[in-house]
């Protein structure tokens, strides 16, 4: 049993776990094209501008998919998540965007 707990707490320490806190967010305007990326099993929305991309959270995909391809401005609040490797190495930083509000089309 012991072996079992101690396999457990190397795996997570080895892989990480999920995001301890919830990141806190900030109310932004972003204004930028909406892209589909990803694949066909796992697609996402982003919005594309000068400073990259700002993902789209699923539950809010709806509001933004049929304006593919075309300029958008909306007020959301963002979250920035880092990503770190198994090695504990920075190597991205994800912006989320949740409660979409479309402010301007085209």
């Amino acid at each position: 049993m012991t072996g079992l707990l101690l396999l457990c707490v190397t795996f997570v320490y080895a892989f990480g776990s999920k995001e301890k806190d919830t990141p806190a967010y900030e109310i932004v305007q972003i204004s930028g094209v909406v892209r589909l990326v990803g694949t066909a099993n796992f697609p996402e929305l982003v919005i594309t501008n000068s400073d990259g991309d700002w993902h789209i959270t699923a539950d809010e995909t709806y509001k933004l998919h049929d304006l593919q391809q075309q300029r958008v401005t909306v007020e959301a609040e963002a979250t920035v998540t880092e990503r770190k490797s198994t090695s504990g190495i920075f190597t991205m930083k994800r912006r989320i965007l949740k409660n979409v509000r479309i402010i301007s089309v085209g």
